[in-house]
């Protein structure tokens, strides 16, 4: 199996774990707390990593205002990722957001130069139509289509955003060290998070619903650290594959981490796919075998 594909897995597994605990934490607290605590917690062990390796922050400008950027995208994309999880089922925002994948290839050609062969084209085709199958419900018939759950506008939000962090992120790991890169971007990410707490809390941006959620308060900080650490595990893999892999490859197989979340939406919590939802999943499967044949 590729190695850049084995990086996206590794990546996939870790977010798609740590969806569930984001889900139901963002449900308790709201979705832009969780962000906030996640991130911090995600700083500080980036920063211990750093620290552990002898790595600072990068000096040059231009890497500087890159990783602010990515910052800013990944900011974006996390919140509006984790609003669509607390307002909608878990299983059909994850599988709509992992529609980042296939977009991710488009960008990778288009602004990248990458290039694939026709069975990992056909390959990634098969792997996203079956993540967009995860999210789409069908009612009374063909024509009658439409996306399942209140979340799904942020799950589309979210899925053009992580694209654009996947090549944002490339782009600035061929200009510094992806723990500098990566260290700058969460404490911006950290930054702007507690920020937009701090201006909104006059208005309760947290708002929730303490019966939608079946965790009790005492749960939710274990919780955001466990979540902010599998997100690091996560960023570390996805960075170390696109350092050496194809963009197209490593982000196309990271966006299968909703496909984790579903199973584990299915099991443990109860809710229930469509047949066209476990022919999307099929399709996924199928897809990832296409590109990891030589």
């Amino acid at each position: 199996m590729p190695f850049g594909l084995l990086a996206g897995l590794g990546a996939a597994i870790t977010w798609g774990t740590l969806d569930i605990f984001t889900a139901l934490a963002s449900r308790r607290i709201g979705a832009l707390r969780v962000t906030a605590g996640m991130q911090l917690v995600g700083a500080l062990l980036l920063a211990g990593l750093a620290l552990a390796n002898g790595t600072g922050l990068p000096t040059d400008l231009g890497v500087i205002a890159i990783s602010i950027l990515l910052g800013l995208v990944g900011a974006a994309a996390y919140l509006s990722y984790f609003t669509g999880l607390a307002i909608g089922p878990i299983s059909v925002v994850s599988g709509m957001v992992a529609a980042y994948g296939g977009l991710t290839v488009v960008l990778s050609v288009v602004f990248r130069g990458e290039s694939l062969t026709p069975l990992q084209a056909l390959g990634a085709v098969l792997a996203t139509v079956g993540v967009i199958l995860t999210g789409v419900a069908f009612s009374g018939g063909i024509r009658a289509i439409r996306f399942a759950g209140p979340g799904v506008i942020f799950a589309v939000i979210a899925l053009v955003l992580f694209a654009l962090m996947t090549i944002v992120s490339d782009i600035a790991f061929d200009e510094a060290g992806w723990l500098q890169v990566l260290l700058t971007a969460r404490i911006a990410n950290t930054v702007i998070s507690i920020a937009i707490i701090g201006l909104l809390s006059s208005r309760q941006a947290g708002q929730h619903d303490p019966g939608v959620s079946p965790w009790s308060t005492r749960r939710i900080l274990p919780a955001i650290v466990i979540a902010g650490t599998l997100d690091v595990l996560g960023l570390v893999s996805f960075a170390i594959g696109l350092d050496s892999a194809p963009t197209w490859m490593v982000g196309l197989a990271s966006s299968f981490g909703p496909a984790v979340t579903i199973l584990v939406a299915v099991v443990l919590l109860g809710e229930r796919l469509k047949p066209v939802q476990w022919v999307g999943l099929a399709a996924v499967v199928a897809g990832m075998v296409a590109i990891g044949l030589p």
